[in-house]
């Protein structure tokens, strides 16, 4: 059973999401502010949170980015209507994916499910015969190793998301050939969920500026503007 912590001020929320997540065979944890549910986190982590950007005492952004510090598992941020500024910086900032309230519960419910899905099988549990997804990429100073969930760019290790490791597994696999949104789009994502161009671009330039954290110099993937995204290996 998957646990998934759900951070929110609003407790009509709270009770409405966590009934129906439970009811959908999820174990959840709820706090009311960023404070609350971080420190449970430095206890234990959950396999997932979903977080309101403005609360009390720690926002998401700030409970996100203190997350980042320790872990890749998979962020929802939930936003209200007018808070485009705030999702293109959660996105960067290492979020997985946002939902814009009011929204529907079963699309919530269906995003979830898709980013245990990829959970899962960067853990280590697809099976053999996905053996061309399993295989270790190596492209010029990059590995990946689908198996272990794990990335090193000259030799030194970088953490991704599950998102993140996504994309650059799909760029990577085909160096040279061009990747448009919508392809990307259907390697992060499940087809029954919705995001536009703007979500795949905010990923990009956070898969970008990890790999730069390590080397300064780091130009592997390539936009092609109004077109999409190419690795280049050098």
């Amino acid at each position: 059973m998957s646990k998934i912590a759900l951070v929110d001020d609003d407790r009509n929320i709270l009770t409405s999401v966590s009934m129906t997540l439970e009811a959908e065979g999820f174990e959840v944890e709820t706090y009311n502010d960023g404070q609350q549910a971080f420190d449970a986190f430095n206890k234990k982590l959950p396999d997932m949170a979903v977080l309101d950007i403005k609360m009390p005492r720690m926002d998401g952004m700030d409970l996100l980015q203190r997350l980042r510090q320790k872990s890749s598992m998979p962020v929802i941020f939930l936003t209200s209507k007018d808070d485009e500024i705030d999702e293109v910086l959660g996105l960067r900032m290492g979020a997985d994916d946002y939902v814009k309230k009011p929204f529907s519960q079963r699309l919530l419910v269906e995003r979830i499910r898709a980013f245990l899905r990829r959970q899962d099988a960067m853990d280590g549990t697809i099976s053999a015969s996905d053996a061309e997804d399993g295989k270790v990429i190596e492209r010029g100073d990059l590995r990946m190793d689908p198996l272990r969930h794990s990335v090193s760019w000259k030799g030194r290790d970088v953490s991704l998301t599950v998102t993140e490791f996504l994309l650059l597994q799909a760029l990577a696999q085909r160096p040279g050939f061009v990747k448009s949104r919508d392809q990307l789009m259907d390697v992060a994502y499940d087809d029954q969920v919705y995001v536009d161009d703007r979500t795949i671009d905010s990923h990009i330039k956070r898969l970008r500026k990890k790999l730069r954290s390590v080397d300064p110099d780091f130009s592997a993937i390539e936009t092609l503007y109004g077109i999409g995204y190419r690795y280049n290996e050098e």
